[in-house]
């Protein structure tokens, strides 16, 4: 009998960890020919997330858990699942029920058919804002044209299935910033997508704001690529050239009519506008350089404060 291992990360999901393992239960007790096991990763939950899993665990032998020292944050603590998981295939998903275990299935009958990863194309319901549809497109499809992988549309979500191979390739990346999207699209294998609709969230409330989102999108795109970089020096060249050309006709068109150079106004806007730039340009050098720092330092992903296995 084949063995499918579950990631779910778990942060103040006290109200949802009971629920999603229950409705993952119901859909193995319809596939015989599969045995399952759920490791709960409790990325430094502040509510009783730690304790309902314990009784989860005591109460059923498929249920695992992991317990993170702090928070770590979401793919680190999909990482350390995949680190721990020894089953035959690895599903990891979300422990908010937005990520729908009915898809399970369909997922395994891919694999079966011969796919190595068989990542899913999020689609959202009406009741998800405007704003959240198009921040969202607009991200994968500004990472796909500034990185060196190639996101499908709603196809970034960290709902998917892993051949224990692919797996065990992951488990060798030791990269600080983990971008778990991105690296699965660059590792390869044979890969195919289906599509779901993403369910509201049952309970709690989510944690990934704003702020988060765009930190997310820089590590996306600062993992993959060295792009900015060389956007940063086009736009330098650019713009002196323009100063040369531009400013350089100005003065001689000023010194042959004979009318005077003027505008306090026009020399700070443009003092300004070129300090913004070199600013900015300065930024990317040193999102750069940070993530050099933090690599070099070789600390781990994540600290494991307990585990039931």
């Amino acid at each position: 009998m084949k063995k499918i291992s579950i990631v779910i990360p778990a942060h103040n999901e006290e109200g949802n960890v009971a629920l999603v393992h229950q409705k993952i239960k119901e859909v193995f007790d319809g596939l015989d020919d599969y045995g399952f096991e759920i490791i709960f990763v409790n990325d430094g939950s502040r509510d009783k997330t730690q304790q309902k899993l314990e009784e989860l665990s005591a109460k059923y032998d498929e249920v695992k858990f992991i317990e993170f020292s702090r928070n770590f944050g979401h793919q680190p603590a999909v990482k350390a699942g995949m680190d721990n998981a020894f089953g035959n295939a690895v599903i990891s998903m979300d422990g908010d029920l937005q990520h729908p275990p009915e898809m399970i299935p369909e997922m395994i009958k891919k694999w079966e058919e011969g796919y190595d990863i068989v990542f899913t194309i999020r689609t959202y319901p009406k009741q998800i804002s405007y704003f959240k549809r198009k921040t969202s497109d607009f991200f994968y499809k500004i990472l796909s044209s500034l990185s060196d992988v190639n996101l499908t549309k709603g196809g970034g979500s960290d709902f998917r299935l892993m051949d224990a191979n692919a797996v065990e390739v992951m488990r060798t990346f030791n990269e600080d910033d983990l971008f778990l999207r991105g690296l699965t699209s660059w590792m390869g294998f044979k890969q195919t997508g289906i599509e779901f609709t993403a369910n509201e969230r049952l309970s709690g409330e989510s944690s990934y704001n704003l702020k988060k989102m765009i930190t997310f999108a820089f590590t996306g795109i600062t993992a993959f690529s060295v792009k900015p970089l060389y956007i940063a020096a086009y736009l330098g060249f650019l713009f002196s050239a323009f100063s040369i050309v531009g400013y350089g006709l100005y003065v001689i068109y000023s010194f042959v009519a004979e009318t005077e150079i003027s505008g306090w106004a026009s020399l700070i806007m443009t003092i300004v506008f070129f300090g913004g730039l070199q600013l900015i340009i300065l930024g990317i050098m040193g999102i750069y350089l940070g993530k050099i720092f933090k690599q070099v330092k070789e600390r781990p992903n994540y600290i494991i404060k307990n585990k039931n296995f």
